[in-house]
């Protein structure tokens, strides 16, 4: 029992000890933001990321010293769980302890599915909801003149670089606000709609911008309320006020890099988020807060919850063109999808199995800019074999057999990705009234530009290969092909040699823009409104002066939020010019 206390400590203190290094690269973050050094922001991000598992890897070697032979005792690892769960006990983000030490355990004994005896398994709760702690947060009353209590707001929260105009941005915020929630009613002088303004101490920092997340109060509702800060030649700024919740989830959204938020503990604000996003699953929130091991563990408890409550839903193919590169299959009531790497890629793919793996872990740790899905890698799932559709099991055990496996009654998939599910473009522009299929164009085209703003370039641009989330965003799901603007060549299409003959030498990484609308199965309006808002990126200059920006050390800003939210730039300028 003494060896199962000294581990039990042991792997607390490995959490103890990824959490305080966690914390400590998060903090960087207001630094970073102040001197405008956004370079080092995206080191930190990724230097963030890898923490996890190098904190792992530490706390196994200790306690392989520590246990030597009864390392893979699984009698023992039953006592080590039942005294690590009283020692976390106490702890508000004892979650985050348990997922600690279920991925100790995974990588001890290669668990394939759960091992209920020495891992926490809890799919019938909702951890979150016994936490009574509230947040740190500043609160205001508001009963007279908003924009002082805006500026109060912005003064609550010191930064080494003063705003351009504190007073101007404290007005734009409360006539933003006033404005947008004009149908809540007026106060008893029929001017202010808000009695009240919650927001987190803690401030959210991102690629660019600083965030101050909360809530406002109305006399008999509430709304979001983030504050988006930049930080400019003159100063700070107030970029934009976001009030609505739909504009809310997409800074919150899978399709975005992850915050610098410090936190000292997680699930009190995971609990405040909710209330700002009730439709967002947990396991986004967590993720977004760069806890993506807990974002795994709640994504794995919520849908294994789900299709136990399923038993007789079938998992199918995943709508759209089959991929030569992944098999991809959903249960159709929950919107997930689950990409298997095939066994063998038909022509004229040419990757094999570990560069489509480099292409998604490049993805997690670059700016996703709002255009690219988060993919979490999963490994070693169990499945019912009898919640499969015949045609799909057979596809799985046959292209995929070197993940794909059956145990018993059940299919073991040893390595996957898990993504949120999208209506597949190609199918969209089928389905959709011409309105919205032109706005979903135009919107693939920004896709485009954002991810290459993002030095991305997608390599195909197949709309297939791009999907439409539920808010109408064009989002870019297909990981393949892609790789880096800096490295592609782009090029002019040769002209004709007087002999008919087109042929000429074509490179892995040359890429000819012009070529771009010719093979995207768009009706005519659709690639009139295409050309239109975007000819640009269809021409070799547009990429070669962007590479050349690149090559500058330039970054291209991409907002994290619609036009109609900004607060207009001239004004400011114009103030802080006098």
């Amino acid at each position: 029992m003494a060896l199962a206390e000294a581990a039990s400590l042991d792997i607390r203190n490995g959490f103890a000890q990824y959490n305080a290094r966690f914390r400590a690269v998060t903090q960087r973050a207001k630094l970073r933001f102040e001197t405008r050094d956004f370079a080092s922001a995206r080191m930190d991000a990724v230097e963030r990321i890898d923490l996890y598992d190098i904190c792992v890897r530490v706390t196994t070697q200790r306690l392989e010293t520590l246990l030597r032979e009864r390392v893979r005792n699984h009698a023992l690892w039953q006592q080590i769980r039942r005294s690590f769960a009283e020692l976390i006990a106490p702890l508000l983000d004892q979650e985050l302890n348990k997922t600690f030490y279920n991925t100790l355990t995974r990588r001890f004994f290669r668990t394939h599915g759960v091992d209920a005896g020495i891992e926490f398994v809890a799919l019938d709760i909702e951890p979150t909801d016994r936490i009574t702690h509230p947040v740190a947060r500043h609160s205001y009353a508001v009963w007279g003149h908003l924009p002082r209590i805006c500026q109060r707001i912005l003064g609550d929260y010191s930064f080494a670089v003063p705003y351009a105009h504190m007073g101007l941005c404290a007005l734009r915020i409360a006539e933003a606000l006033t404005q947008r929630l004009a149908d809540w009613g007026t106060d008893a002088g029929g001017a202010n709609p808000v009695r009240a303004i919650e927001l987190l101490e803690t401030v959210f920092y991102r690629e660019r911008r600083a965030y101050l997340v909360g809530r406002i109060f109305g006399v008999d509702r509430t709304a979001p309320l983030v504050i988006a800060l930049v930080n400019e030649d003159a100063g700070l700024r107030v970029d934009a006020v976001l009030s609505d919740r739909a504009h809310v989830a997409q800074v919150f959204g899978y399709t975005r890099s992850y915050f610098q938020a410090d936190l000292a503990t997680v699930g009190d604000a995971i609990v405040f988020l909710r209330t700002l996003l009730p439709y967002k699953p947990i396991d986004e929130l967590y993720t977004v807060l760069g806890r993506a091991k807990q974002g795994k563990t709640e994504r794995y408890r919520h849908f294994f919850r789900h299709l136990g409550a399923n038993r007789e839903e079938r998992f199918v193919h995943a709508d759209g063109e089959r991929g030569m590169v992944m098999a991809v299959f959903s249960l159709p009531s929950y919107a997930l999808v689950f990409k298997l790497i095939r066994d063998k890629f038909a022509f004229p793919k040419e990757s094999v199995r570990a560069e489509v793996m480099q292409k998604y872990t490049m993805v997690f740790r670059h700016d996703r800019a709002g255009r690219l899905v988060d993919a979490q890698e999963f490994r070693w799932l169990r499945f019912p074999r009898a919640q499969f559709a015949p045609a799909l099991l057979e596809e799985l055990l046959t292209s995929c057999s070197e993940t794909a496996q059956l145990d018993g009654d059940d299919l073991v998939i040893a390595h996957c990705y898990v993504e949120r599910r999208m209506r597949p473009l190609n199918l969209y522009l089928r389905e959709a009234d011409a309105d919205a299929a032109l706005r979903a164009v135009v919107d693939y085209g920004q896709a485009i530009r954002d991810l290459a703003a993002s030095n991305i370039f997608p390599g195909d641009l197949l709309l297939k290969n791009f999907g439409v989330t539920g808010h109408s965003r064009v989002i870019f799901y297909d990981y393949d092909e892609l790789c880096l603007v800096s490295e592609c060549r782009f090029r002019e299409l040769p002209d004709d040699d007087g002999n008919g003959s087109e042929a000429f030498y074509v490179g892995p990484l040359d890429v000819f823009p012009e070529q771009f609308p010719r093979f995207l199965g768009m009706d005519e309006s659709q690639r009139q409104a295409l050309l239109e808002a975007h000819a640009d990126i269809f021409t070799v200059r547009w990429w070669q002066d962007l590479q050349q920006a690149f090559a500058a050390g330039q970054l291209v800003d991409v907002p994290p939020y619609s036009e109609q939210v900004r607060l207009k730039a001239q004004t400011f300028d114009f103030i802080a010019g006098q």
